[in-house]
Order: structure tokens, then sequence, then C-alpha cells
């Protein structure tokens, strides 16, 4: 129950914008990519990278996995550990508009949807950047627990160019 008040109130505070955020915002490159095969994102994904925020606040070893429903939504699962004890949290994912592939939305809690951005994923489906409309959430995502440093460092490269402040990113441990 704690879990899901702790995503409720990230939910709901990231509806409100500040002029300040609005700034931030104007030099901030969010848009997602054109083309979004969700059948090929679906699977295990290992956290990299994150801006930290309360819902995840001390998780190491965090994975989201995702799988496609007969009806066309996405099961989520997302688990990791804090102070050494498992943690799980299970919600729903939809991809709203067709012309629109990577902006999918994601919900931990009752019908509240959260933006979920699909910045940037390679053409093998092994890396992704995840953003929102926020400039508040941002991962780094990986089909395996490591990324090689010239990879990482490509995609903090094509982070920094979009205006992300990348020194702010979260290093997660996995091993």
């Amino acid at each position: 129950m704690k879990n899901i008040l702790f995503l409720l109130c990230a939910l709901l505070s990231m509806g409100g914008c500040s002029s300040v955020q609005d700034d931030r915002m104007a030099s901030l490159d969010n848009s997602t990519v054109i083309e979004f095969d969700i059948s090929r994102f679906m699977g295990r994904w290992y956290e990299i990278a994150r801006y930290e925020h309360r819902f995840e606040k001390g998780m190491t070893h965090v994975t989201a996995t995702y799988t496609l429903r007969d009806n066309g939504s996405i099961s989520v699962k997302n688990e990791g550990y804090k102070n050494g004890k498992h943690k799980e949290v299970k919600g729903r994912a939809k991809q709203p508009d067709p012309k629109d592939p990577g902006k999918l939305k994601v919900s931990f809690f009752l019908w509240f949807y959260s933006d979920y951005y699909v910045l940037d994923v390679d053409s093998d489906y092994r890396y992704v950047l995840i953003g929102s409309s926020s400039d508040k959430y941002l991962w780094i995502m990986s089909r395996e627990k490591t990324l090689p440093a010239k990879k990482q460092e490509e995609l903090l490269d094509k982070l920094r160019t979009r205006g992300y402040d990348t020194s702010k990113l979260l290093f997660v441990e996995q091993e």
C-alpha cells in the first residue's frame, strides 16, 4: 500500500508546472521516436541510470518487464531491492495514439496514467532512453545489466544534445 501511495503522489506531482519549469522545458527536446515496434520492446530491461524520484528512491537492481496482452495492452512489472528487500509493483501501459507510437501511458494505480516517452531506441532494441512530458523523469535502460563505456557515453551525449542535465543521473547498482 505504501508503494501505491508513493506512486500516486509522484503521478499527481507530474501535472504541476511552474514558470521556472516551463523555461527549462522550452530548451528540452523530449520528442519521441517516429517508428516504434512495441512487440520488440517487450521483455526485461535493466535500469542503468535514472533521475532520482520518490517512488524509486534507494532502489538497486531495478528491472522493468513488459508483456504484451492479447487485447493490445501491456503488463508492466517493476522490481528491485531497497535495503536488501525485494520490492515489486505491477501496472499496465498502453499506446493511446497509433500516429505517435513512442508516446505511451503507464499506470500503477487505478486510472491514473503518466506519460512514458520513448526518446530513443537502437535498431536492435538493446538500449532505450525514456522520458516524459516533464523534465523530472529520465531513464537509461538496457537489455543487459551493464553498458559498454562507449555506448554509455553515446547515450549520455544524445541526452545532453536534447537538453537533459546528465549530471543529475543516478547510476543504478545492478551487480
